[in-house]
């Protein structure tokens, strides 16, 4: 054989025999750096057991009964103890509002101007003179006079509300009750409704006595509320418009009934409070 074909065979076979070599070891790096990587990844299925706990909650019970409470006849000695008592339980209420009151002394017109600014009290007509001052029939023989004292408590408190009650009669006038106490009353109440005016009376009314001290405590009258509901005696089923009249609590001991009664009432979680504006069958405008 040639020397020279000898050698350049021998120098084809070194080359080859190389090049698998280098072939081999990269496959065999490759497969090794893959096999590394994969190890590395790890997949968790999620603990079958470990469940998320899905919170319902629900909402809370409509309540089916409501209470307006009212209060007549202030500005006065006992509003301000009201009104403590109202702001600190934070319930909403609704003043029949006597204008002659309001301009009695500086005191009652500063009261008047703080219960205007609380935002839990609504301001409502009570007429300008109480009835002549009490003078009960000869303020409901005129029914024309009638309307000027209510007319005129409007004007001077600069009341937006058509929401009046009228002086020792409980009598209403709204687009579902049509009622008057006293027979001679009516001519003057139709006046006023035909005017534009709605005459809210009452369903419980919490009596004192001739000296300003109440005929009832907190749980007589409480027992009162409840039987009044049971026994659907409110003018508008589950609604009930309570009276009383702020002079009375100027008392201390009856200041305490008043603020138990409202607690009490809290207390049973049985009932909505709402202005009488919120009253139904009520144009406000």
């Amino acid at each position: 054989m040639d020397p020279d074909a000898e050698a350049e065979q021998a120098a084809s076979q070194i080359l080859r025999t190389t090049f698998i070599t280098v072939v081999f070891t990269a496959c065999n790096y490759y497969k090794t750096e893959t096999t590394a990587s994969v190890s590395t990844i790890q997949f968790s299925l999620p603990d079958s057991t470990n469940k998320t706990q899905v919170v319902t909650t629900s909402l809370p019970k409509k309540k089916s009964k409501t209470i307006y409470l009212t209060f007549d006849d202030g500005p006065n000695k006992g509003t301000r103890k009201m009104m403590h008592i109202v702001e600190e339980e934070q319930v909403p209420v609704t003043l029949f509002i006597v204008g002659q009151h309001v301009y009695g002394s500086k005191e009652q017109t500063a009261t008047f101007d703080s219960l205007v600014a609380c935002r839990y009290f609504e301001i409502a007509n009570h007429s300008f003179t109480h009835a002549f001052e009490n003078k009960f029939a000869k303020f409901y023989t005129v029914p024309d006079s009638a309307l000027k004292d209510f007319v005129r408590c409007a004007d001077s408190l600069h009341l937006t509300a058509n929401i009046i009650r009228t002086p020792g009669r409980n009598i209403w006038r709204t687009a579902n009750i049509t009622s008057t106490d006293i027979t001679q009353s009516k001519p003057a109440a139709d006046s006023l409704h035909k005017a534009g005016f709605t005459e809210v009376g009452w369903d419980l009314e919490w009596h004192y006595n001739p000296s300003l001290t109440l005929m009832n405590n907190s749980d007589e009258m409480l027992q009162q509320v409840d039987s009044m509901f049971t026994h659907a005696k409110t003018k508008t089923p589950g609604h009930l418009v309570i009276l009383a009249h702020d002079q009375v609590y100027a008392d201390a001991t009856d200041s305490c009934e008043l603020h138990e009664f409202i607690k009490k009432l809290k207390a049973k979680n049985e009932y909505n409070f709402e202005m009488v504006s919120k009253y139904p069958g009520l144009k406000t405008e």
